[in-house]
């Protein structure tokens, strides 16, 4: 007789967010079952979708004492996924390892480099796991560009430009995205998978110049072991250079070919989880130089003069009407 595939038991952190969709769907999909979801929102319709049955929560301390209950009755979850503001993720993912859980946790896993030295001892301590999304590690053209630089390791030095620019309203500065404190600042927040990304590629980071830092956009010039990289964030659709689509990611690599990755985002969580039920999550090593090159972002002097420009910042800094009333004009 076969052996019995136990049902993964899920909690969920951060209903209400932006993705959270994504993990309810990739949760359905890997066969688990939601048994109990948190938010201070309670705009969390979204889970009648997958799991009308689990329990949901406004109050973290209901929630907290609720993951207890299960564990005493022999019901105990396997992992929570957290999906909340940057800047609790790393006492969620606390409170998950101590809960007796595996966690799950969106990008940026954490806004500072020490914060994974206190996550590795919670491991330690409490013999559970951290999984961090590095969903672009598992895209197709990311791992097949793996492989082929890998082969090139040492004889060459490839130019790059990265690009990733998706169009956001004036909501998004009111909200806890906009809020460096909070976010990390723009870097963190939509970068981070695409800097773990150049890390995974090229290699070890060697320079890591800063061009520009704005609420908006930021743009520098990074040096990794096989490549030399000029890359921009943006989330004013100003600066879009394509007709159509709602996000504009790619990345060109001298002598290597375009990458364009507006598509092919929608199954890297559903693979991720994937991963991370059959024991093959990325662990807390993977996610630190990403982490780092972040966090130096945030805070490094601005030096346009050294290395070179992308040519959208080139753009940018050009553009004298830019702002109004201290606010990035939108498209």
């Amino acid at each position: 007789m076969a052996e019995e595939i136990k049902l993964k038991r899920f909690g969920l952190i951060g209903a209400a967010g932006y993705v959270a969709p994504r993990h309810l769907e990739a949760i359905k999909k890997v066969g688990g079952d939601l048994l109990v979801a948190v938010d201070p929102s309670d705009s969390v319709g979204i889970m009648d979708r997958h799991f009308p049955s689990a329990r949901f929560f406004t109050d973290f301390e209901r929630f907290a004492e609720y993951v207890e209950d299960l564990r005493q009755n022999g019901k105990a979850l396997d992992f929570i996924s957290i999906c909340s503001p940057n800047n609790l993720h790393k006492s969620h993912v606390s409170f998950t390892l101590r809960s007796g859980c595996d966690a799950i946790c969106e990008k940026p896993l954490v806004l500072e480099p020490s914060d994974i030295d206190d996550l590795l001892h919670i491991e330690r301590q409490t013999g559970r796991k951290v999984n961090t999304i590095l969903q672009l590690r598992l895209h197709p053209a990311i791992i097949e560009l793996h492989k082929s630089i890998t082969q090139e390791k040492g004889r060459r030095i490839f130019d790059v430009d990265l690009t990733y620019i998706t169009s956001r309203g004036r909501w998004f500065y009111e909200s806890w995205k906009g809020d460096t404190s909070r976010s990390g600042g723009i870097a963190a927040n939509i970068g981070v998978h695409f800097f773990d990304m150049l890390s995974f590629v090229f290699g070890d980071l060697k320079k890591n110049i800063v061009h520009h830092r704005a609420a908006d956009c930021a743009g520098g010039y990074l040096e990794y072991e096989n490549a030399r990289v000029r890359w921009f964030l943006s989330i004013n659709g100003r600066d879009m250079t394509i007709s159509d689509g709602f996000a504009q990611r790619c990345m060109s690599v001298h002598d290597n070919g375009f990458f364009d990755f507006s598509k092919g985002f929608e199954n890297l969580h559903l693979k991720s989880y994937e991963h991370i039920v059959a024991g093959r999550g990325f662990p807390l090593a993977d996610v630190r130089p990403s982490i780092e090159t972040v966090a130096h972002i945030k805070t490094a002097p601005l030096e346009p003069e050294v290395g070179t420009q992308h040519p959208v910042l080139q753009k940018v800094l050009n553009d004298q009407e830019r702002y109004k009333d201290g606010w990035p004009v939108q498209a």
